[in-house]
């Protein structure tokens, strides 16, 4: 049975409606390759391994992931220099430069979804009412909003930086219901965060549809189970 149309409608941006994330395991080689250069005896393979290596242990808690993504390039310096010392290079310069050159490259790499903008005309002349709930910097996340031209398709837009706090804490979920003056029962929150996008919100009694853009399907240890799983905000 199809879901009643909903009063409103919360959208997560990254991955969501942005693509943020892309092509980053060939952006991370690209720059990995150019930066261990000047590394005299690196073996670029190895140190892009260990990379990957730190890279999954720093975002895999949650505090580290909380104040990280207030300033991805400093994260990313830190991820770089903690993989070259475990290679045996202490070369805080290389490790600027190979963090800068990713995040230059992801910055340009930035593209929204073919259908994104295209939804969320539809999903407002059906008259439902929009908010944008996305995590990070405000200077990082405002710029995205800018430089996409996304700020006419929102009721109201809340920025973690801006904020004071983000996904999933409950206190942002309330504040957009708020601004869009809809009960919880009426809306959707629509996003690829299992926690941030369906089980937070799910527990304020919103609905949440998982956006799994790969097809992987929900994994065993899953947090909550959507209320839709769709591979595209098209499907909306």
């Amino acid at each position: 049975m199809a879901e009643a149309q909903p009063r409103a409608i919360l959208f997560d941006l990254d991955d969501t409606l942005l693509d943020d994330t892309g092509d980053f395991e060939r952006l991370w080689r690209d720059a990995v390759l150019d930066g261990a250069r000047a590394l005299p005896g690196a073996d670029a393979e190895g140190l892009l391994a260990e990379i990957e290596r730190v890279r999954v242990w720093y975002w895999a808690d949650p505090e580290r992931h909380r104040q990280g993504r207030q300033d991805l390039r400093a994260a990313t310096r830190h991820i770089v220099a903690q993989a070259m010392k475990a290679l045996g290079f202490d070369d805080p310069e290389v490790a600027s430069r190979i963090a800068h050159d990713y995040r230059d490259r992801r910055d340009a790499n930035l593209r929204l979804f073919p259908e994104a903008i295209e939804t969320l005309a539809r999903v407002r002349a059906a008259g439902i009412r929009t908010a944008l709930l996305t995590n990070g910097s405000a200077a990082a996340q405002r710029a995205k909003v800018e430089r996409f031209g996304l700020a006419p398709h929102f009721d109201a837009i809340f920025i973690e930086g801006e904020f004071g706090v983000g996904k999933p804490h409950e206190a942002v979920y309330r504040a957009a219901l708020e601004a869009l003056r809809t009960a919880a029962s009426e809306a959707w929150m629509v996003g690829d965060n299992l926690e941030w996008d369906v089980a937070a919100p799910q527990r304020l009694g919103v609905r949440g549809i998982w956006v799994d853009r790969r097809g992987y399907g929900l994994p065993p240890d899953a947090p909550a189970r959507p209320t839709r799983i769709i591979r595209h905000v098209g499907e909306l």
